[in-house]
């Protein structure tokens, strides 16, 4: 009778693929790429990837917090990117991706993504006509064989028992271990790990972000780089505005843009002393002005945009931020009844 096998030993697998031997060949200026005074020269690919993120080429770089991402990627450092909503922060790192052509995937955890989704799981695939099981890997083991970032969004959304997936690779020489396929998988030399919360680990504090979890403070001190990016100063926000609503980039554009910017910091001031419960961020206010566009009076797109999302009770202090910065009440006409103009109906159909 034949002996019972034992388990399998395990295996360490370099997982060869055919873009897995590529590694940066060549460097770019900080300076010259940057825009930041520095005279760093940071590892980049020559050539890009179909992975490679797109160019923005009207995106502004916070300089801190550009400098923290380089020193990730040319230090082989894993970096937490901790920040308000809206800020940015994976478009960001996806921008300071792209100018290095290095391939960046991102992934979005949420309460629903498991082990078997991060990992890898059996599944049953055709094959010659006969249906095997065959394992089939998840984003994890397909992105630390290969020159990726990888980026894991809203980080602290994800499940506290499956973030321990991770634990090894967050350690400089870690590998990642497959219990289901007996394997070891070495780690590529180019592969990088980023992720963006929040929060920096501690839940819902403040009320604004519902379904966040509470991060385990061992795993957090893993990370080597944590860098916060939050609402920049109004000049900047100025100017990024205008970058992406280029239309009103003209001298009585930039007042208004001017007043909208004002309008958002009086209710991040207000969101710190209690007065409101939500506040703008730079995505509102670009979307304030991409509404303009559609609805040119500001009281009416901005009441679409933002106005709308806040408490029945904190209106009126929204309406009095209003006031102050456009000399202006804000109407509470039911937005029912505005009718775009034939040139507005044409910009929507456009």
């Amino acid at each position: 009778m034949d002996q019972l096998a034992g388990p399998a030993p395990l295996t360490v697998s370099t997982g060869t693929v055919s873009s897995a031997a590529a590694l940066p060949d060549t460097t770019v200026s900080v300076r010259e790429v940057f825009g930041i005074d520095s005279d760093l020269l940071v590892p980049a690919f020559s050539e890009p990837d179909p992975h490679v993120p797109g160019i923005d080429p009207a995106y502004r770089f916070n300089p801190s917090v550009t400098l923290a991402i380089l020193a990730a990627f040319s230090r082989n450092r894993r970096m937490l990117l901790q920040g308000l909503h809206g800020t940015g922060k994976s478009t960001h790192i996806e921008q300071v991706a792209a100018r290095l052509n290095w391939p960046c995937v991102r992934v979005n955890l949420d309460g629903h993504i498991g082990r078997l989704d991060l990992v890898g799981r059996d599944a049953v695939v055709l094959k010659e006509g006969r249906q095997v099981t065959e394992f089939q890997e998840g984003i994890i083991p397909w992105a630390v064989r290969r020159p990726v970032a990888l980026i894991l969004d809203e980080y602290d959304a994800g499940r506290p028992d499956v973030m321990f997936v991770i634990q090894r690779i967050l350690e400089r020489d870690g590998k990642l271990t497959l219990l289901d396929q007996n394997r070891v998988l070495d780690v590529h030399p180019g592969f990088r790990l980023f992720a963006t919360a929040n929060t920096v680990g501690l839940g819902n504090l403040n009320g604004m972000y519902h379904g966040v979890q509470r991060l385990n403070h061992a795993q957090l001190d893993r990370w080597n780089i944590v860098a916060a990016l939050n609402h920049p100063p109004a000049a900047d926000e100025l100017e990024i505005v205008l970058a992406r609503v280029p239309e009103m980039d003209t001298p009585q554009g930039r007042k208004m843009v001017a007043s909208m910017v004002a309008v958002a910091n009086l209710t991040r001031a207000g969101f710190e002393v209690g007065d409101l419960s939500t506040l703008m961020s730079p995505r509102t206010v670009i979307t304030w002005a991409e509404n303009m566009q559609i609805f040119p009076d500001p009281a009416v797109s901005f009441r679409l945009s933002f106005v709308n999302k806040c408490d029945e009770a904190e209106q009126p202090v929204v309406a009095e931020y209003f006031q102050r910065c456009f000399d202006a009440e804000l109407d509470a006409a039911d937005l029912n009844a505005v009718r775009p103009g034939a040139h507005t109906l044409a910009a929507m159909a456009g």
